[in-house]
């Protein structure tokens, strides 16, 4: 079988870039603070390597590196899951998406509203996820006023309660502000719907009916590539969103990285051959880089790295495995929001030498090893490095 994986540990970051200081992002460490403060252990991860790309204060670097190690710069502007997935896809952006830190302009807001049949919205603002529905549900319940705001990345996201709106009508208003509010100087990476459920107080998001609808991503890029060459991809997690859905053979959403590891080892058990698996792991961005835990993000580690000798144990000698990160999410700095650094970078195949990759000039370095793999002509930004 010739399966090439690449897996992305959501907000995965191993320092802060040399251009961090430009978002904000100068003293940013992802890797480097969760394992000073937390001290955890991860005997996978330094085994395949981790500790080699860097000193950290608790994976050491090992003599014998079961993967190639190295970590990568990004070039597109940007520290969104979007511009990250869309680079190791081969997409170089020339301008990052927009963002809105005083929240969205009246225009904007008013076709929103006047598209879905409503008087106003609340918030509209950059918010936490949590506590917008903590502050805001609430006298959203009392009016029927959707929920909208914003972050420091280029999304447009929209909280209602499910009593207020079903779940398919969030879809709909959400899709609606894709194709007809969010576009031209508005143009975010993602409108999100968020839905939610519960009473004043006790108000909990419904992370697994959570929707993206991302922008259309440029032509050609990996995955239309690979399907014009008859080569199957498939989808774990949210990347399907990521990439409007286009290009994917089978997709398999999943509300937990529990599950999206369970659905890995179920894809690789199925036999599969000439097939691309984009699989994404969002808990340590989602539940923990955004939320300020350092522990809570450790713990998320220590999960993937127990399955990792599972799906190793699922690779043939001709199978590719790519772990790696879309942008960084420091639990222990001082903001709720992404970090600019580099991303760790192990491959691991079995008749491969282990060997040190170096900084990759650009996440598409990916891109054009996939390319090379399949031995279809390089048509994309980045050097191959198998």
């Amino acid at each position: 079988m010739s399966r090439f994986i690449v897996l992305v540990i959501d907000g995965l970051g191993i320092g802060a870039q040399e251009d961090a200081d430009q978002y904000g992002d100068s003293n940013a460490d992802t890797l480097g603070h969760v394992t000073g403060v937390t001290g955890v252990r991860l005997p996978k991860f330094e085994q395949l390597g981790m500790g080699n790309i860097r000193p950290l204060a608790s994976i050491p670097e090992t003599d014998r590196p079961l993967a190639s190690w190295g970590k990568m710069r990004e070039v597109s502007p940007g520290k969104d899951s979007t511009t990250g997935h869309w680079e190791l896809a081969g997409i170089h952006l020339g301008r990052p998406f927009p963002t809105f830190p005083n929240g969205f302009p009246e225009p904007v807001v008013r076709a929103f509203c006047e598209g879905i049949g409503v008087e106003k919205v609340l918030c509209n603002r950059p918010y936490s996820g949590t506590n917008v529905i903590a502050d805001y549900g609430e006298e959203h319940l009392k009016t029927g006023y959707p929920i909208l705001y914003t972050s420091a990345d280029s999304v447009f996201q929209v909280a209602c309660h499910v009593d207020v709106a079903n779940v398919e009508t969030q879809y709909k208003w959400c899709k609606f502000a894709r194709h007809n509010v969010a576009v031209g100087d508005a143009e975010v990476g993602r409108v999100i719907a968020r839905p939610f459920e519960g009473k004043p107080g006790e108000f909990e998001r419904l992370s697994g009916q959570r929707k993206d609808f991302s922008s259309i991503p440029p032509e050609p890029n990996l995955l239309s590539l690979l399907q014009d060459n008859q080569i199957k991809t498939y989808s774990i997690g949210k990347v399907i969103d990521l990439f409007a859905g286009n290009h994917f053979t089978q997709y398999r959403k999943t509300k937990s990285n529990a599950e999206g590891l369970s659905q890995l080892l179920s894809l690789l058990s199925a036999g599969i051959d000439q097939s691309f698996i984009f699989a994404n792991l969002i808990d340590t961005d989602q539940l923990f880089g955004h939320r300020q835990d350092p522990d809570g993000y450790a713990s998320c580690l220590e999960e993937i790295d127990r399955a990792l000798p599972a799906i190793l144990g699922k690779l043939t000698e001709n199978d590719v495995l790519v772990i790696t990160g879309d942008h960084g999410n420091d639990p222990a700095d001082d903001s709720t929001d992404h970090t600019r650094e580099f991303v760790p970078l192990l491959v691991y195949q079995k008749t491969s030498e282990a060997k040190d990759i170096g900084v990759r000039e650009t996440f598409s370095d990916v891109a054009a090893s996939v390319l090379s793999y399949f031995t279809i002509h390089n048509k994309l930004p980045g050097d191959s490095f198998i």
